[in-house]
Formats: C-alpha cells, structure tokens, sequence
C-alpha cells in the first residue's frame, strides 16, 4: 500500500480512477492493494496507524463483480477522533457526502454506511431512466456469483469497529448484526437487478420475510468476522438472498465449524409508479452448490405458497383439549391467585412496550423506515423483556420467520409490544426462553392501529447463572386468545409434532 499523503484533505467526495470504493475515517485516502481480486466484493474493516491528527483511519475495499473497472473510487472522509487523545471538538456536519435523499440512514452502523453508499452510487445512474425503457424481454440472467458481496469485520484490529458492536456483556449486539445482515441483502439485491452497465430500473427492492435465524455458536467481538450473500433463487419479481456469517476459530479442522449463522432473505420488486410487481433478472446457477442451493430455496417458496393457500382449520377435540389444559393455570393464577404455583407467571405479568416516532435519519434508500432497522428495535426490546423475566442477562440464540407486512413511513408512531409467550425447562442447564414482539403502526389523527410486524426471538439462560442457583419459572396464558398464541408458536418451531397428530 502507498504511503497516505501527509496533507489532510476537505471533507467532500474525492474522484479517482481506481477500480475500488473505500470508506476512510481520517484526512487521508487510503488505496487498494494491487492484490484485491475483483472477483467478489469485499470491504474489510482494519485499523490504521494514528495520523498527526489524532485521528483512527479505517478502510473498506469495494471492488464490483458486475463491473471489474468502475471509473471512479469514492473515498468518504469523516472524523472520528481517539478516545486516548483530547482534541478539539467533533464537527457533527463533517460526515455528510450528498444530499440527504440519497444518504439515508447515516448514523447507522459503518457496514450499514458504505453498503449504501455502493446502493447509492447504483441508484444515482437511475435519474432519468423512463420505466419503460427495460422491458421484461431485455432482462438477462445474473449468476450468483455476480451478486456475490462480503462483508469484512476486522475486530481483533480496530479498536474504534470493535467498540460500535460490543455490549455492555463484551459480547456482539446482535441487533446491530440483524441491521447489517439486511443491509447486506439489500444491497445484493441490487446489485443482481441492475444491468452490465451497474444501473437498474427505478424499482422498489423491498424486504418480503427472513427466514428462520438460528444461532450456531457464539459470536465474538474480538476475533474477525466475515459475512458473504449472494442471490441464490429468483421468481418473476421475488429474489431469496442466502447469506452466512463466518468467524474462523484457529483450532477448528473443518470450515463448517466457523459457520456461526445462515440467513435467507426474500426481496421483492415493485413498480415505483404504480408499486405493482417488476419482473427482474433470472439467475443461472453455475456449480453444483449453486444448483443446490437455488432447490432449497424453490423448495421454501413452494412451502410459503401452500402455507398461504391453506385455509385455517376448525378445532377439533384433540386442540381443544391442549387449549383447555393450557388455560388450567392460567384459570387458577386469575380466580384463586394464594393457591397458584409461585413457580409459574401470567403472560401479561411479563410484558413490556417501547414507543417512538419513526425519523427521517431512519429510512431507506426508497423513504420507508429501513427493515434491518426494526428488526434491530425488536431484538433489542425482546432482550430486555427476557433480562427483566429471567433476572440475568440472556443468550440470543434465533428468530423465527419474520414477514414485513405493513411498511413502515417516516413519522409514523411505531408501538413495539413483547411479552414472553412460553418456556422451555425439559433441559434444566438450557432452559429457553420464547418472545414475542409486535410492531403496531400507530395513526391517533384517524384512530387507527395496524400491525406491521410480528416477531419471535428465543434467547436461553447463560450456563454460569444456571450454576449459580437461577431458576427459570413456567410462563401460563391467562385468556383463550393468548393460549392460541402459544399453541400456534408451539406449532410452528416443532411442525414435525403436528404431522404426526395429523
């Protein structure tokens, strides 16, 4: 790498002919190693030596797939100066790089920043582009490898990266995590819809559902992390985007042993006049893991389909029964509260509830309240209403399938609502703890309430407060509508159960 030029630089877009876009936290461009294969794109995060300045510098290297010799690079300066070091003050308007309705979303996370800066660059060669001008019989299959992006998290190196993810526990907030994940797939879903040239049709790409997230180990904060997507299946306008997330363990034999979460994302195009469905580029899956994956994935959207087109069943004698002996707690917590089992709560005794109005600073690229942004607010909301039940700190371990259906604008009042639906205690050293949140988009002008989303997490005891003597009590619902919400989570995580009452 060339030596930075000892001169600092005014804090506005800098053009440069190189084939790489990068994200620079000092006065000084920073430039790619000859090295970095364009192939995938990758931005990884490190730290710098201090500048004269006082100030970290980090790097993110963007090199496209869909075009190997972009003619600019873009470096984003902004000041973020040492905690080690006094210094004069921060200039909060030294990071703004254009105009607010193509920088949406600028006090999210660094990963969050520069993938919308690459979806910016993309959205900018838009302007001007009719709706008409692509029609469907112009669109060519993309390979997964084209959309391919990673993500490079240099944790053991950066100091200033390191302290934006870290909780108060030492651990990765995983909420933030969720913001980048969806970030990520946003973008991706960009990049396969726009054409060779890197611009893509004015269309809404819209986050549909998520997919089941489960946990497979632990994440740490102070070992690097990778996460790499690309777009695995594709239908007229619906995309499903597979994304991992890999943190190498030295001692680990094989590589599935890092594989720490797999997340698949359904985006879907729509019209940005008429907000009907786009058609968008095919894919065309080359190897063998391609293929494979692009079948998994048909499979999943065959499922959701019959899913939808199932009509709900009446009750019959055996769901009454599980309904009724559900309920017997709860009857005793309600009529006779001296003789009901200390070891047991209500549903309602459990619940929590946080309220905002939904700013600017939040949306996305096309105005609406940023997907990764809520699901962050919900995980964040489900890990309190869990601390304040469990009296510890808890473990994330999943979220379920996760369908958007209400979007969300700027300035609505959004109601987040969690409770905790049900416990496991089969395993006393991992009892697991299920939470419900929903997202209700609140109008007093019209006296209206919609539910936008509804979301489950699962979180478990940490093994040391298990070893200290903590104990994890039996949650009970108190109405019928309550036990049907648990007996239809039980459902959906155990559904071989239910074929086998079937």
């Amino acid at each position: 790498m060339k030596q930075a030029i000892k001169r600092p630089f005014p804090h506005h877009l800098l053009y440069r002919p190189t084939s790489s876009i990068y994200f620079s936290k000092s006065n000084h461009p920073i430039r790619p190693s000859p090295s970095q294969s364009p192939s995938d794109t990758h931005l990884p995060f490190f730290q710098n030596q201090q500048t004269p300045h006082h100030r970290f510098a980090s790097r993110r290297l963007l090199s496209s797939s869909i075009d190997p010799h972009p003619p600019n690079a873009i470096p984003v300066v902004s000041t973020v100066n040492s905690p080690f070091e006094s210094s004069s003050s921060i200039d909060a308007g030294s990071s703004i790089r254009k105009p607010i309705s193509l920088w949406p979303g600028m006090y999210h996370s660094p990963v969050t920043n520069a993938l919308w800066e690459v979806r910016s660059r993309i959205f900018q060669k838009t302007q001007g582009i009719p709706g008409d001008a692509v029609s469907e019989t112009e669109l060519v299959p993309k390979t997964p490898s084209q959309s391919r992006t990673s993500i490079l998290y240099n944790f053991s190196s950066d100091y200033i990266l390191r302290e934006q993810y870290k909780n108060p526990w030492n651990e990765i907030r995983a909420g933030k995590l969720l913001e980048d994940l969806d970030a990520l797939a946003g973008t991706i879903s960009f990049k396969h819809c726009s054409n060779n040239e890197g611009a893509t049709r004015p269309v809404l790409l819209v986050t549909a559902s998520v997919d089941r997230m489960m946990l497979k180990k632990s994440i740490r904060v102070d070992t690097d992390l990778k996460i790499v997507g690309a777009v695995t299946w594709v239908g007229r306008s619906s995309m499903e985007i597979r994304l991992e997330v890999i943190q190498p363990i030295e001692e680990a034999s094989d590589s599935s042993d890092s594989l720490a979460l797999t997340a698949n994302f359904t985006f879907v195009a729509r019209d940005s006049k008429t907000g009907k469905s786009a058609p968008i580029n095919q894919i065309s899956p080359e190897t063998d893991q391609e293929k494979l994956l692009w079948k998994e994935a048909d499979d999943r959207n065959q499922t959701r389909k019959k899913k939808r087109g199932e009509n709900k069943k009446d009750m019959d004698d055996k769901e009454a029964g599980r309904l009724k002996a559900l309920l017997a707690e709860g009857r005793v917590f309600c009529d006779m509260p001296a003789l009901a089992d200390r070891d047991s709560i209500l549903i309602r005794d459990t619940c929590l509830e946080s309220s905002f109005i939904c700013q600017p600073q939040q949306r996305n690229t096309h105005g609406r309240i940023f997907g990764g942004f809520l699901m962050r607010k919900a995980l964040e909301l489900a890990f309190s209403t869990t601390y304040a039940f469990a009296g510890a700190a808890p473990l994330f371990l999943e979220v379920d399938h996760v369908d958007f259906l209400k979007p969300v604008d700027v300035g609505n009042f959004l109601r987040l609502k969690s409770c905790v639906l049900y416990t496991e205690l089969e395993s006393p050293n991992r009892p697991l703890i299920n939470v419900e949140v929903v997202a209700h988009v609140t109008s007093p002008e019209i006296r209206s309430s919609e539910v936008s989303n509804t979301f489950y997490f699962t979180f478990t005891a940490r093994p040391e407060a298990m070893k200290n003597g903590l104990k994890i009590r039996n949650v009970v619902p108190a109405t019928e509508e309550e036990a049907r919400r648990v007996l239809e989570r039980m459902d959906a995580e155990n559904p071989e159960l239910v074929q086998n009452r079937d």
